[in-house]
């Protein structure tokens, strides 16, 4: 079980997936016409919408303590599948954009308010918004890619995405009594906001 102490491991998964993150992210999946895994595994880290969610998700288990530092974390890519082989069927799902938008909105505000609802329903919470960003990714799948490989692809992204908000959530929840965490909460609020704008 992990502590509310920042774990070494974590942290240093975290620095080096915030190493890795823009050179890969620079590298654009049209562009180089990848297909299969290495499509699946930049997609996520090219959206700045899908990365702010998959940190939000992070940040907020590392600040709920206890189990919920992996099952949030761990719920979320595997849910996300299930969108994401909705997308690649082609099954319509109205108003996925807005999801995401309020995705990345509401996970802010859950840190912000540094609220610590049951785990079932922190669960629940998390698992509508990864159908709406594994829907949004599958839709988006390559003409050229395999599916399989391209869903195992952007499953680990997600994860490594997850570990660098659990790494600097582990590492903000206790200095100042949580408020860097809090105003990093807010900062994701504003981007939900610009998103649902746009």
């Amino acid at each position: 079980m992990f502590h509310r102490s920042p774990n070494r491991l974590v942290t240093a998964l975290a620095i080096l997936a915030l190493g890795l993150a823009p050179r890969v992210a620079s590298a654009h999946i049209i562009q180089n016409g990848a297909a299969g895994f290495t499509s699946g595994f930049l997609h996520p880290l090219t959206g700045l919408d899908h990365f702010l969610a998959m940190f939000a998700v992070g940040l907020w288990g590392a600040q709920m303590g206890g189990r919920s530092v992996w099952t949030l974390p761990v719920t979320f890519p595997l849910v996300m599948v299930v969108g994401g082989v909705l997308g690649i069927l082609g099954v319509p799902l109205p108003g996925v954009e807005i999801g995401i938008a309020l995705s990345i909105l509401l996970l802010g505000a859950a840190i912000v308010g540094r609220w610590h609802p049951p785990e079932s329903l922190a669960l629940l919470f998390v698992s509508v918004f990864a159908i709406c960003h594994g829907h949004a990714h599958g839709a988006e799948l390559p003409a050229a890619a395999d599916p399989a490989d391209f869903a195992i692809g952007f499953v680990l992204a997600t994860g490594l995405i997850h570990l660098v908000g659990i790494g600097v959530g582990l590492a903000l929840d206790r200095p100042f009594h949580g408020r860097l965490m809090q105003a990093l909460g807010a900062a994701i609020m504003l981007g939900g906001v610009y998103f649902l704008l746009s």
